[in-house]
């Protein structure tokens, strides 16, 4: 699990059909001081409504993944 800040929101013109009706965010993750950013952002999938700004935890254990996508 990491901390991460949503910087913008996505738009993909072709998605896996597990992903439709799931929205898509630009996530930037902390570093260990929870402060400066760690690494490239990334695509990160949506289900609990988070906007821009906010502050989240990200996973990418497949099990949740899987209970998240149904």
């Amino acid at each position: 699990m990491l901390t991460a800040k949503i910087l913008a929101s996505a738009t993909a013109t072709l998605k896996h059909p597990s992903l439709h009706g799931q929205r898509m965010l630009l996530a930037q993750a902390y570093g260990p001081d929870g402060e400066s950013p760690d690494g490239e952002p990334m695509l990160v999938v949506d289900s609990l409504g988070a906007g821009i700004g906010s502050e989240v935890v990200i996973t990418s254990d497949g099990r949740a993944t899987r209970e998240a996508l149904g």
